[in-house]
C-alpha cells in the first residue's frame, strides 16, 4: 500500500448541501476513505487567491497524505466520482467551484503520458495554494522528477499569489487570515 500520495483540495463556491467551502472540504475527507483512499495527515486550511487573478471569490485549499492501493489512474477516477457526486460540472478551465481535488503527487512517480493523470501535477511548481500546505505535511519533501526541495520551489513561486493560512472565529465559521 502506498503511503505517500498526496491530494489537493479546494473550493471557492459554496455548496447548496455542506454549505461554505471549507465545511464542503471537511465533508469531502470523510468521502475519501469510501473510496479505497485513507487519510493520514492534512494540512491546515488555506485562503487563497485566485490563480490566475480574476475576481471570484477566493479559494479554502489544503493537502491531505493518503494510503492507497489503488493505481493513479483510479485515484483520480476516485476524485472526479467524488467531485461529480458533489455537483461538480467542467465547463471553463479555472471557474469557480464548490469542489476541486488534484493528485498532487504519488510517491517518487513521474507520469507524463498521454492519459491523466500526469504526476506529479503538471502546474504544482507555480502555486503556493498547493506548495505551502504541502510543505506542512511534507517539509523534507522533494519533486520527484526534478528533485528540487519544497522549500526551493515556494522561494521560487511566481510573485503576487495570496496564500495565507484561514482563521477560525472563534464561532466556529472560516474567517479571513491575518
Amino acid at each position: 500500500m502506498l503511503d505517500d500520495l498526496y491530494i489537493g483540495l479546494g473550493a471557492n463556491l459554496a455548496h447548496p448541501r455542506f454549505g461554505p467551502p471549507r465545511s464542503t472540504l471537511e465533508h469531502v475527507l470523510t468521502l475519501l476513505p469510501e473510496r479505497g483512499l485513507r487519510v493520514l495527515a492534512r494540512s491546515p486550511w488555506y485562503e487563497s487567491a485566485p490563480v490566475p487573478a480574476s475576481d471570484q471569490p477566493w479559494y479554502v485549499n489544503g493537502v491531505v497524505r493518503v494510503a492507497t492501493a489503488l493505481s493513479p489512474r483510479e485515484v483520480l477516477s476516485q476524485l472526479h466520482s467524488i467531485e461529480a457526486a458533489l455537483g461538480r460540472q467542467r465547463v471553463e478551465r479555472n471557474e469557480a467551484r464548490a469542489v476541486d481535488l488534484d493528485v498532487i503527487a504519488f510517491g517518487k512517480m513521474v507520469l507524463n503520458g498521454p492519459t491523466p493523470p500526469v504526476v506529479p501535477h503538471p502546474r504544482m511548481r507555480e502555486r503556493a495554494f498547493v506548495l505551502r500546505p504541502l510543505a506542512d505535511l511534507a517539509p523534507d519533501w522533494q519533486h520527484p522528477a526534478t528533485g528540487e526541495r519544497i522549500a526551493d520551489l515556494i522561494a521560487r513561486l511566481p510573485s503576487g499569489q495570496a496564500t495565507r493560512p484561514l482563521q477560525e472565529s472563534p464561532d466556529g465559521h472560516e474567517g479571513r487570515g491575518a
